[in-house]
């Protein structure tokens, strides 16, 4: 799952940064409004932590933004700003969450978790596909009765696709999400090839009830076999 930290205290964006790493999130950084406004115009992410006090810009700006641009994910204002104004506007804006800054980290942690499975999950700890249920934050995979276990980019892959069953992903709409800003770099997705042919493996050894199914020159789809 992919986070964009929008914060321009380098510092503090840094430790944000290395805490979401060690969570397994793909996290992207913005210092400022301006900076933040690409990123939200060009990618999607799963989660978005947003300092309203930004160099350039209010960042309940971005807020007004996200909406005229209909995009979709969970939002959480990260603020030094505790005024019940800001929280209420913030709120009616479309954020799921405000947190006033100092906070502990683990409580970030459970508030990133807490508004993802609520809206991606319907408040279910597990997202389920055929005989396969995935656990996006413990990371734990069931096939039937059977516990199973995948390397970090099987599992986001498996995670992102059992989120969108049957739906059609292509190539870099895959690269995007599960390689965050590095995939601008690669000249191929020969790096997906190789982690979808594995992970296919994978599903057919477990006896899985679902497989990605190539659509062709357009991407995968996830099906029940």
């Amino acid at each position: 799952m992919k986070i964009l930290i929008i914060e321009d205290d380098l510092s503090f964006q840094e430790i944000l940064r290395r805490t979401l790493e060690q969570e397994r999130y793909i996290v992207e950084v913005a210092p400022d409004y301006r900076t933040g406004l690409f990123k939200l115009s060009d990618y999607t992410y799963d989660c978005i932590l947003l300092d309203i006090n930004l160099p350039d810009g209010n960042g309940l700006n971005l807020l007004r933004e996200l909406k005229e641009m209909k995009k979709t994910g969970s939002l959480i204002i990260i603020s030094a700003r505790d005024s019940i104004e800001d929280k209420v506007e913030g709120l009616d804006l479309g954020a799921d969450d405000y947190l006033a800054k100092p906070f502990h980290l683990a409580e970030l942690l459970s508030r990133i978790k807490s508004v993802m499975r609520r809206n991606n999950h319907g408040g279910e700890q597990y997202v389920s596909y055929g005989n396969v249920k995935v656990n996006p934050h413990t990371f734990d995979i069931w096939v039937g009765d059977t516990k199973q276990e995948l390397s970090r980019k099987e599992f986001d892959l498996l995670l992102y696709f059992i989120q969108r069953p049957n739906r059609l992903v292509s190539k870099s709409m895959l690269a995007e999400a599960i390689w965050g800003d590095h995939f601008d770099d690669v000249d191929n997705y020969d790096f997906i090839y190789a982690q979808i042919k594995n992970l296919r493996k994978r599903l057919t050894a477990w006896n899985a009830s679902i497989e990605i199914a190539s659509v062709y020159g357009m991407g995968y789809k996830l099906i029940e076999n």
